[in-house]
């Protein structure tokens, strides 16, 4: 087997509209600039799509990237990141997944993918380190996710370990906009990335590795390295409870804060709310370690559901398709979660429309009679329970009327289903809430950002993460800077105030960025921030209050350096701490910059009417999130002009060409 020393700058590039493919090279330059993953992936888009491209046209384009540790094994370093035009959203998307698919591409030596055009016909791509083929998928088509993967890897001569999938099923195929891609049973979630795969008649991607070794430039260095990242994992807290109860692990915390989402996010918490508690669900369903690989958190789980064994649904999908919707039911909301894997949709997305779709229903702006589902199509074995066909009401025109209200399963299963396949109202229901919201009315009640739904954590309860939600790149994403973390799950920062707050969303969105150009799992942020030292045994109301009133110097106590020492130890460039957070604010500002030239402006850094103006039902405090205040100081932080737009100063500071390159 060959070596890569540290990573490899060649850029595997297809066209799909003439079956054709090339090997492009990114700088050494970019890769010191931008590292690896989210970052060198957002700089080559930059360096290809025109602004204005329809996000399902043939001009939009498809870029996977591995990270700089990825197939080293270096903790939690099985990432990749995807970055695209969004069909849900019209701005940039980007998402990071655990599934195999990193490095496998990486293996076969390249440090990136990126996909252009659109196929005549449905196929499949399957490459390896020297060929790429593209085969008819006519025979794939209408496969959930599970099954395309099974038959694609089935049709390998070789050994399917040396193989990884990127596939989309039912949803992505009927343009769903939050429709995800898989790789294992892990996915690229948000944005609708798998609408974009769709829109391309792309039914699977094969990346065929295993033919390079990754080996780090500084073995002695990394190993190092290694060691105590493993050991701080090992300690940290919250990477125990995380492997302990998933994170599902949140719930008892959020619902505590009066920060869970229930019925469309006018409740904070409820009294059932520890059913679908990690403790609970653990030992309830007798949970097992079921996680990306390789890992050294474990956070995924899997246990027995429904009287098999299915995926732990993730604290996202327990409560916006659990609480949000009234419900409590794991054994149900593992239904949801299986038909949403298998179709390929967002759980997030999902749930956040069938949440504005229940309260529109509630208001008389959206017709019950408008909830009908195929009779005759091809049973879902999922749907198939004694509480979900009650109210289900067969007609003589071959269809069936479902209802959905908050607090009942009844009709959930069939909705998902009828998203998935674009029957009737579930094709509307598929273009997301905002889409929703501008048809029908209940602007106010669409819980969502820049047109992506909103993440299960209420900002009423989190200022911190009001003002992270509003100016997040991708929309409304607790990825792009969890301040919740500092202000409910540490204690660390008073969250019912706007002190500080612009200081901290900065800093943790730098941070963030980094760690996805790094290409390593975020969790880990906990266990390289908390457990360096100065951090740890610092007096913990000394650092309270220095980050309330002194933020800057505050940022100066968490050390961070091991992720800069990874970088430099695989791959022999050198990087400070400072350089490191520096390439991460680049990376950010490059996202913005492109986000404003599709349009996006200070108007759309808003959250919804229920966080600025509603109180939380039984939220004695009455709070609501002061997003104008954190605002204006975020922007002259960030050095946006009054509109939300980076000045020329800021992108001369960074580096970052007004013009791209525009390569073909």
């Amino acid at each position: 087997m060959e070596e890569i020393k540290g990573f490899s700058n060649k850029i595997i590039e297809i066209n799909l509209t003439d079956k054709s493919w090339s090997v492009s090279e990114a700088s050494i330059e970019d890769r010191k600039m931008f590292l690896g993953g989210k970052g060198l992936g957002m700089k080559l888009l930059y360096d290809r799509l025109k602004p204005g491209v329809d996000p399902l046209g043939e001009d939009n384009i498809l870029i996977i990237m591995p990270g700089v540790v990825t197939g080293t094994g270096a903790p939690c370093s099985g990432r990749f990141e995807a970055i695209s035009k969004s069909p849900l959203t019209g701005i940039i998307a980007t998402a990071s997944c655990g599934g195999p698919f990193g490095i496998q591409l990486k293996t076969a030596g390249y440090g990136g993918l990126v996909i252009r055009g659109k196929s005549k016909d449905k196929c499949v791509v399957w490459f390896d380190h020297n060929t790429v083929e593209f085969r008819d998928a006519t025979d794939l088509w209408g496969l959930d996710t599970v099954e395309t993967q099974e038959r694609v890897l089935n049709s390998s001569k070789t050994e399917s370990k040396k193989e990884a999938t990127l596939a989309i099923g039912p949803a992505g195929e009927n343009l769903v906009r939050f429709a995800n891609i898989s790789s294992g049973h892990r996915f690229l979630g948000r944005g609708g990335l798998g609408a974009v795969m769709g829109s391309k008649n792309l039914k699977a991607v094969v990346a065929k590795g295993s033919h390079y070794k990754i080996v780090p430039a500084e073995p002695e260095k990394f190993q190092k390295v290694k060691k105590k990242a493993t050991q701080f994992i090992k300690n940290d807290a919250v990477t125990i409870s995380l492997g302990k109860f998933g994170t599902a692990t949140n719930v008892k915390f959020v619902n505590k804060e009066k920060m869970l989402p229930v019925w469309n996010y006018s409740f904070g918490d409820h009294e059932h709310a520890f059913r679908i508690s990690g403790e609970m669900i653990k030992e309830k369903h007798d949970t097992k370690v079921h996680t990306c690989k390789p890992c050294s958190i474990m956070c995924g789980h899997k246990g027995t559901f429904n009287g098999k064994e299915s995926p732990v649904p993730e604290y996202e999908t327990l409560t916006l398709l659990g609480s949000n919707l009234g419900v409590f039911d794991t054994n149900a909301i593992s239904r949801f979660n299986d038909i949403c894997n298998k179709a390929g949709m967002d759980t997030i997305s999902a749930g956040g429309t069938l949440g504005w779709v229940m309260e529109a229903v509630e208001k008389g702006l959206v017709s019950p009679d408008l909830f009908v589902s195929s009779k005759n199509s091809k049973p879902n074995e999922l749907s198939a329970n004694e509480n979900s066909s009650d109210d289900l009401d067969k007609t003589q025109s071959g269809t069936r009327k479902y209802s959905l209200m908050f607090g009942s399963i009844n009709g959930i299963e069939e909705a998902l289903e009828s998203i998935a396949k674009g029957e009737g109202f579930g094709k509307e229901m598929g273009l997301g809430s905002r889409a929703l919201s501008h048809k029908y009315g209940g602007k106010g009640f669409a819980i969502q950002v820049k047109g992506l739904e909103m993440a299960g954590y209420d900002p009423r309860g989190s200022y911190g993460q009001g003002l992270a939600y509003s100016v997040a790149n991708r929309g409304a994403c607790h990825l792009s800077a969890f301040l919740v973390s500092f202000e409910v799950l540490l204690g660390l920062l008073k969250p019912d105030t706007a002190r500080s707050k612009p200081e901290f969303v900065k800093f943790v969105e730098d941070l963030t960025c980094s760690v996805n150009a790094l290409q390593t799992c975020q969790f880990t942020m906990y266990a390289y921030t908390l457990q360096p030292m100065l951090t740890k045994y610092t007096p913990k109301f000394i650092l309270k209050n220095m980050m309330l009133w002194l933020p800057e110097v505050a940022m100066t106590l968490f050390d961070f350096s091991i992720y800069p020492d990874l970088f430099s130890s695989i791959t022999g460039i050198k990087m400070s701490s400072k350089e490191f957070l520096k390439s991460g604010e680049r990376i950010h500002v490059l996202e913005r910059y492109m986000n404003t030239r599709e349009g996006i402006r200070g108007r759309d850094d808003v959250l919804p009417d229920r966080m600025l103006m509603e109180t939380i039902v039984r939220d004695k405090k009455r709070r609501i999130v002061p997003l104008k205040e954190m605002l204006a100081k975020y922007y002259k932080l960030r050095g946006y002009n009054e509109d939300g737009i980076p000045i020329d100063k800021l992108l001369k500071k960074l580096k970052i060409p007004s013009q791209p390159s525009y390569s073909v």
